[in-house]
């Protein structure tokens, strides 16, 4: 295979390759190549074995040696996929190039305590995905800035009075332990749920600002039973956690959204915390809501971590553990419970 490039746009000839490794390569409606130009953040145009990189010159030559590696693999006779893609990604490293190249001072977000600078291509597309789109799904991992960078955005709007009010919502399921019954109004009772959100209000706006604006209901704390039959215009919303809503509570909160306002839903899909054999609202949404205009889904990985550096290796090794287990174990869905499909059945009938 010879691999002959130039300058500007960048010019990338793949031999030998025939037409059947070249469709191997590029993947079914070039998912493969729209999969690096996401990723990297550039554009690939191909005729035949000849491919044209447009974008960053360090990223478009380096890209060019990421075809040609996956030329040589399709070459030797392997069967390229989207997972496959995305290690010889990883492992080239050329993604740390992209992150370079995005510059987050387009996206930072100033609040009246300090200003949050996004980290990194997925937080940077996070805040761009949010400021253009009214309903935005944030999923990943704990650490990786999901639920802060929603309050940021929210604190934004709400300074520059492009909504009116903002709305906190959680659904009230504890982590694995029971807390009893809480003492107190509403407030004081959800309180516990809806800390890390206070955390970030507290600041970005200082606690006596948040105090006025919560008395005044511009701030308003709500557990997501109380969601249902209301209709929220040019408001903020956030729901934190949604791994842990039903699929109908889901579906409740998501036809509250009125004229002039924005929701953000932010969750982790491996800390499921929902009795055994309820399905989480998020992976459903998450199946049936991609692709749809006006609504986002931004995903994070190990990677987005910005918590102590341990947190980052904590999730890593995690994940690890599962991909083994779902290896080992039989087909499950999201709740970790083996599928009773009707295809079983029509084996033995077979």
């Amino acid at each position: 295979m010879t691999l002959d490039t130039n300058t500007a746009p960048h010019q990338v000839t793949l031999e030998p390759i025939d037409s059947q490794q070249l469709a191997n390569l590029c993947g079914p409606f070039d998912s493969h190549l729209r999969q690096i130009e996401t990723r990297l953040g550039i554009t690939i145009n191909n005729r035949g074995n000849d491919f044209q990189l447009i974008g960053n010159d360090e990223l478009v030559v380096a890209a060019g040696e990421l075809l040609g590696q996956l030329a040589s693999e399709v070459t030797s006779g392997v069967n390229l996929t989207s997972d496959k893609v995305h290690l010889f990604l990883q492992e080239s490293g050329v993604e740390a190039l992209s992150d370079a190249e995005v510059d987050g001072n387009d996206f930072i977000i100033a609040t009246r305590k300090k200003s949050i600078k996004p980290r990194g291509r997925n937080q940077i597309g996070y805040i761009r995905a949010i400021r253009s789109n009214d309903i935005n799904f944030g999923v990943g991992p704990a650490g990786t800035g999901k639920t802060y960078l929603a309050v940021a955005c929210a604190v934004e709007a709400l300074v520059s009075e492009r909504v009116n009010r903002l709305l906190l919502v959680r659904p009230a399921v504890e982590a694995g332990e029971k807390l009893g019954f809480l003492p107190g109004d509403l407030a004081q009772k959800i309180d516990p749920y809806l800390r890390p959100l206070y955390d970030a209000l507290y600041e970005m706006l200082g606690f006596e600002r948040v105090g006025r604006l919560i008395e005044k209901s511009v701030i308003e704390v709500a557990p997501l039973a109380y969601m249902r039959g209301r209709t929220l215009n040019n408001s903020f919303i956030i729901l934190d956690e949604s791994q842990n809503t039903t699929t109908a509570q889901m579906k409740m909160f998501l036809t509250r959204i009125g004229f002039g306002s924005t929701a953000v839903i932010t969750g982790d899909a491996t800390q499921i915390d929902l009795p055994k054999g309820e399905r989480s609202g998020l992976i459903q949404a998450a199946q049936i809501l991609e692709g749809i205009e006006g609504i986002s889904f931004s995903h994070f990985n190990s990677k987005d971590v910005v918590r102590h550096r341990l947190v980052q290796k904590i999730v890593e090794a995690y994940d690890e553990h599962d991909r083994k287990n779902v290896t080992s174990l039989p087909h499950q869905d999201s709740r970790g419970e083996s599928k009773r499909t009707s295809e079983k059945d029509e084996a033995r009938h077979d």
